[in-house]
């Protein structure tokens, strides 16, 4: 039996997004609940999750169901934009130039600066005395 969904891994700092995608009416489940319900009311976030859709011009053809851990609110939700993007465009080869066009589908590679040796944090030095 063929599944009836599209899957895509996205990241993004230290949140990492596995996203199933599949026809339907609009609707986006992060970690069972609604995205309006998850984002609490951000609409900053939920324009940020619909923008592989507006890239394509099919805001409501598709939904959108991800399972979401590490990280804050807003990688988490970059990195669900990711995940979706890489679905629309293994769903769809012809979607593939106009998602990249769009930069929907490089990911973005920054990461947190580890800690070093010797020192308060990744560069922050110890407080000089003259003595």
């Amino acid at each position: 039996m063929a599944a009836n969904y599209t899957y895509a891994l996205g990241r993004r700092k230290s949140a990492t997004a596995r996203v199933r995608l599949t026809r339907g009416k609009g609707q986006v489940t992060i970690n069972g609940k609604p995205a309006e319900e998850y984002v609490k009311n951000s609409k900053y976030l939920l324009k940020v999750l619909q923008e592989p859709f507006t890239a394509i011009e099919q805001n409501n053809n598709y939904d959108v169901s991800a399972k979401v851990t590490g990280g804050g609110t807003s990688g988490q939700i970059d990195a669900i934009r990711l995940g979706i993007a890489k679905a629309l465009a293994t769903s769809n080869d012809d979607l593939r130039s106009t998602l990249r066009r769009a930069e929907l589908l490089g990911r973005d590679p920054r990461e947190k600066e580890r800690k070093k040796f010797g020192l308060k944090g990744a560069r922050k030095k110890r407080q000089f005395t003259k003595r």
